[in-house]
């Protein structure tokens, strides 16, 4: 019988990726909400200068850049786990990524044109 060991870390990489994407995501949430909540947001020019920030408008981009890698995995496995036909299942994994790499790359673009 030829078994393929893959060894007891299979997939401990993606499962920590997936762990501290969502800890980067959950993170800039609170500091969004804080803002809102606070009233340091509540206006269009209040708003302006929250993003304006350098280090917001750094970790907006962490967090979109988190979110996309995060729903990269999670829509990869479920690719991997359901769809057999292989063409098939390579063409959606391409599908997805271009689709993930031009959202990361519009809310970039978005950011910065603040």
């Amino acid at each position: 019988m030829n078994r393929i060991v893959v060894g007891a870390h299979y997939g401990l990489k993606d499962w920590l990726a997936q762990r501290i994407t969502a800890i980067i995501m959950a993170v800039f949430t609170v500091i969004v909400a804080a803002a809102v909540l606070s009233g340091a947001a509540a206006s269009h020019e209040g708003w302006r200068a929250f993003v304006g920030n350098g280090l917001i408008r750094f970790l907006a981009f962490l967090f979109v850049v988190s979110l996309c890698y995060h729903a990269w995995i999670g829509v990869r496995d479920i690719w991997m786990d359901y769809v057999k036909p292989t063409a098939v299942r390579v063409t959606l994994h391409v599908l997805t990524l271009l689709v993930l790499v031009g959202y990361a790359g519009w809310a970039t673009q978005v950011l910065w044109r603040l």
